[in-house]
C-alpha cells in the first residue's frame, strides 16, 4: 500500500492523499492507481487525471471525477501500485513489502516471530514483530541493529537481546 484517500478536497472532485511513501510528491509518477477498501479483494485500476503536493500531503483527482460527491465516494480506499510499476531498490534497500512475513532471529539463534508491520517513527522505521502467544517486539531497522535481510531465505538476522 502506497497511500490512503483521507477525504474529498474541494468541490471539483478533488481527494486528499495520506501518502505512505517517502516523498508525498512520489506517487505522481504513477498515472495509475489501484484502489480497494480494507478487507476486499476488489482492486480498481484507476486513472489519475491530475497529483499535486499540498502542504505535507497530497492531492489528486481521478479521470472522470469532476464533483465533492464523487470524490466523496472513494474516502478510504488504499492506494497501491503494481510491483512492476516501481523502480528496482538499491542494494541494501528493501521495500517495506518485501520485509512483512521474514522471521526475524538474533546471533544466538533466539527467534522474535516474523514482521507484520514496518513503522515510520520519524527517528527512524521500526520492525513490528509478532512471535508465540502474540509477543510484539519492536526493532529499529537501523544499520547497527540489522545484520542481514535475506529475503530468498526469509530471514532477518539482527543485534537485539530478547530483554530489550
Amino acid at each position: 500500500m502506497m497511500g490512503r484517500v483521507t477525504a474529498p478536497f474541494g468541490v471539483h472532485g478533488w481527494v486528499r492523499i495520506h501518502t505512505l511513501t517517502a516523498r508525498a510528491g512520489s506517487l505522481r509518477d504513477y498515472p495509475v492507481w489501484w484502489l480497494a477498501r480494507d478487507g476486499t479483494d476488489g482492486w480498481r485500476e484507476t486513472p489519475v487525471a491530475a497529483a499535486k503536493v499540498q502542504g505535507r500531503g497530497l492531492v489528486a483527482r481521478f479521470a472522470g471525477m469532476d464533483d465533492r460527491d464523487a470524490a466523496a465516494a472513494f474516502r478510504g480506499c488504499n492506494i497501491a501500485v503494481p510491483r512492476t510499476a516501481l523502480p528496482a531498490p538499491a542494494p541494501d534497500e528493501f521495500y517495506w513489502a518485501d520485509l512483512i512475513g521474514l522471521r526475524v532471529e538474533n546471533r544466538n539463534g533466539c527467534g522474535f516471530g516474523r514482521v507484520t508491520e514496518v513503522m515510520q517513527t520519524g527517528a527512524n522505521d521500526v520492525l513490528v514483530v509478532v512471535g508465540t502467544e502474540s509477543k510484539e517486539t519492536l526493532i529499529p531497522f537501523i544499520a547497527n541493529v540489522i545484520r542481514s535481510v535475506d529475503p530468498a531465505t526469509g530471514r532477518i538476522e539482527v543485534d537485539w537481546s530478547e530483554d530489550y
